[in-house]
């Protein structure tokens, strides 16, 4: 069964941070470029970064995160994780992973994440 399962999100103040992991499960994660997104109440999904299948080559979308958060991959633990840093109210969302392009997985429950003021 092909599976994205987001973790490590939660209640956090401005200024801090989180580390978000996503595991796969069901098909060959490295062959894949993965993305993470977010979406917040109300908002379209938005990309926020990818990384390529070996991890050589990072790709941010969102000028909003820039500097602030990093992607990362781990091909033998099958797992895509996001650090984030520096922390603002504006980054409250779910957030999700994905394979950076077609075919998509279903996409799964995501993780959320909330900052406090």
């Amino acid at each position: 069964q092909v599976q994205l399962v987001e973790s490590g999100g939660g209640l956090v103040q401005a200024g801090g941070s989180l580390r978000l992991s996503c595991a796969a499960s069901g098909f060959t994660f490295s062959n894949y470029a993965m993305s993470w997104f977010r979406q917040a109440p109300g908002k379209e999904r938005e990309r926020l970064a990818t990384i390529t299948r070996g991890g050589g080559t990072i790709l941010n979308y969102a000028d909003s995160v820039k500097g602030r958060f990093t992607i990362s991959r781990d091909n033998a633990k099958n797992t895509v994780y996001l650090q984030m840093n520096s922390l603002t109210p504006e980054d409250t969302a779910v957030y999700y992973c994905n394979r950076a392009g077609a075919p998509f997985v279903s996409w799964g429950q995501g993780t959320q994440v909330t900052v406090s003021s």
